[in-house]
């Protein structure tokens, strides 16, 4: 059976999104996708090394969230999945593609590698290699922006911090902890599942006693919402309402979004778990090709434009891998730099 579980139904149509809210969503798209398919050419060429995740098919779940945020002032957690939701948040392709070759240059200056993004400037509270590791963290940084607003008397402290873990995770104490404290505390949280179905090779449908996760909120009397996480105009307007509701004090939503990775689980998996029918099936509802139709029926872009565009993130991404390979290696000399804390 290629499908358990029906797809939710979205009227794009009653979505109301501007011509520059849709340009912007289909660009950071594009990049993610041009970005994450520059890396698999350099992985395989050896310029780059580890474990490397990529988020190809995902791309509508990390711009419909992000981009429905204040971009460097509010927070996200990601996963080892985590270059697209680096690029979502603003941190520059360059710095990212400079992290996964290791250089000085990257974003964590080299020491973190594929699986641990991390840009203070940009508010990305990291990558985790541990699955639902970064779901705890994602609950401190929402409680600290609480704690300044409500306690210390800071006006100016309403971000709210968006959590990104796969349904795996949903499996995993943490969740269910992180879950329960953040209810009860009225988090400004947004717990995002990217459901791909796949925890590395178990089948979500095999791994959980109830496939569907959203509903877990209900047990935690927290707001859980399902959406289809193909459509990015589905997963911003629900992205919307839940930080509208997170940032006006009224506690966390749980948001799954039914997704699916198009590559293997990394780049080193051959991919040989998943059915051909499954895969089509999914392959067919590209978010980016579906984002693009949507602007174009709904004459907010032209082909010329969104070519344009293109056209733009090609050449970005390539510069991006220029500006890596001439970067300084990190200095041997500062290898133990950057354990604790440093006095500015």
């Amino acid at each position: 059976m290629v499908q358990e579980r029906t797809l939710p139904t979205f009227d794009a149509a009653s979505a109301k999104i501007s011509k520059q809210e849709g340009l912007l969503l289909y660009e950071d798209m594009v990049l993610g996708r041009t970005f994450e398919d520059k890396c698999a050419e350099m992985y395989y060429r050896g310029k780059m090394f580890g474990f490397v995740h990529l988020y190809n098919g995902q791309e509508a779940v990390s711009s419909g969230i992000i981009k429905a945020m204040r971009p460097g002032e509010d927070y996200v957690s990601s996963t080892y999945r985590d270059h697209v939701h680096a690029l979502s948040a603003g941190v520059p392709a360059r710095e990212v593609m400079a992290e996964l070759f290791g250089k000085e240059t990257g974003c964590s200056k080299g020491r973190g590698g594929s699986m641990h993004m991390f840009s203070a400037e940009h508010r990305v509270l990291g990558g985790y290699a541990f699955i639902a590791e970064g779901i705890p963290v994602a609950a401190g940084a929402a409680f600290q922006s609480k704690y300044r607003r409500e306690v210390m008397g800071d006006t100016n402290s309403d971000q709210v911090t968006a959590c990104f873990f796969g349904d795996g995770a949903t499996n995993n104490g943490q969740f269910f902890e992180t879950l329960n404290m953040a209810a009860l505390w009225k988090l400004p949280l947004l717990f995002v599942v990217e459901n791909n179905k796949w925890a590395i090779g178990m089948a979500h449908e095999r791994a959980t006693s109830d496939p569907e996760i959203y509903k877990k909120a209900s047990v935690f009397n927290m707001a859980g919402v399902e959406v289809d996480g193909m459509d990015v105009l589905a997963v911003y307007e629900v992205a919307k309402e839940a930080v509208r509701r997170a940032r006006a004090g009224e506690g966390p939503t749980l948001i799954e979004a039914l997704t699916y990775r198009f590559r293997g689980h990394s780049l080193a998996d051959p991919d040989e778990l998943r059915s051909k029918e499954e895969k089509d099936f999914w392959l067919a509802r590209d978010p980016i090709k579906r984002l693009r139709n949507q602007l174009i029926e709904r004459k907010l872009a032209t082909e010329e434009e969104l070519k344009a565009i293109d056209k733009k993130i090609q050449t970005e991404v390539e510069e991006s891998v220029v500006f890596a390979e001439s970067s300084p290696e990190p200095n041997p000399s500062e290898l133990y730099r950057y354990i604790f804390a440093e006095n500015d």
